[in-house]
């Protein structure tokens, strides 16, 4: 899988404000299938494992069995990368204008 395709599944998988639950859900600790479930009343559970699906596709949730409960892990590298090809680099542009106009209004 090439690089921009890797980006594309992270950017889809980030499109559902269902899916960045799971994620912020996830910040602080792995929680089972069950747990992720019970955040989500108004969704059955199929729905879930559908979401959690597109989130393993894009690597940025890793499964891992134990007995039979699935503990489901954030991979924030994903997210670190978009970060660094995308955000960092557009963010720094912005801030260096914004310092280019500062300077040239108290001058």
């Amino acid at each position: 899988m090439s690089i921009g395709d890797a980006h594309d599944r992270v950017f889809k998988a980030l499109a559902s404000s269902v899916r960045r639950q799971i994620l912020d859900d996830l910040r602080d600790q792995p929680l089972t299938t069950g747990t992720l479930c019970a955040h989500f009343p108004e969704l059955d559970r199929c729905t879930v494992m559908q979401h959690l699906k597109v989130l393993e596709d894009a690597d940025l949730v890793i499964p891992v069995r134990r007995g039979r409960e699935r503990w489901n892990h954030l991979n924030a590298v994903p997210i670190q990368q978009i970060h660094e090809r995308w955000i960092g680099p557009h963010a720094e542009a912005a801030a260096r204008m914004l310092t280019r106009l500062k300077e040239e209004v108290d001058a």
